[in-house]
């Protein structure tokens, strides 16, 4: 007979893309696929300041999408470490100087040790090139590499 590990919910960042992934019709279908998976108790969402001011500018409905998973959340200090190995993924030229706000999603992801770190930001978070550079960073600073997936790889689509 097999026995059965019981598995401890992932706990996932997730950045602001795939709550408003919802709501976009080319990304609703993996994002909804994502929170469904959430809901039925299979991952537990971090989250951070950064995200909440991020989603304060977004839609009223991207916004009640976010406030309906935060309650239940876990809430990221933007702590110095955190700051400093963003830092560390500008200095590396991990993503453009502009884009420092995902730096920093990584980064406190990182550092609070998530599993896994869900965008659909392909362009600088969802590339193997920056993957692979993110890791680097990680490494030379003590961290242990992050996974950075889309909301498709990391769900089943068996019911």
């Amino acid at each position: 007979m097999a026995t059965t590990i019981p598995m401890r919910p992932l706990r996932i960042y997730v950045d602001t893309s795939v709550f408003g992934g919802v709501h976009d019709e080319e990304f609703r279908e993996g994002s909804e696929r994502f929170f469904k998976a959430v809901r039925d108790g299979t991952f537990l969402i971090l989250t951070s300041q950064p995200i909440a001011i991020e989603i304060s500018r977004a839609p009223d409905y991207v916004r009640a999408t976010f406030d309906a998973y935060r309650t239940d959340a876990e809430v990221l200090d933007t702590t110095e470490e955190a700051e400093n190995l963003a830092e560390a993924y500008m200095n590396a030229e991990v993503v453009p100087a502009a884009s420092r706000i995902d730096a920093l999603h990584v980064a406190l992801a990182s550092v609070a040790r998530a599993d896994i770190v869900v965008s659909w930001n392909f362009k600088h978070m969802v590339q193997l090139r920056r993957i692979h550079a993110f890791h680097a960073v990680n490494l030379l600073h003590g961290y242990p590499l992050i996974e950075i997936r889309s909301p498709l790889e990391v769900t089943d689509d068996e019911d």
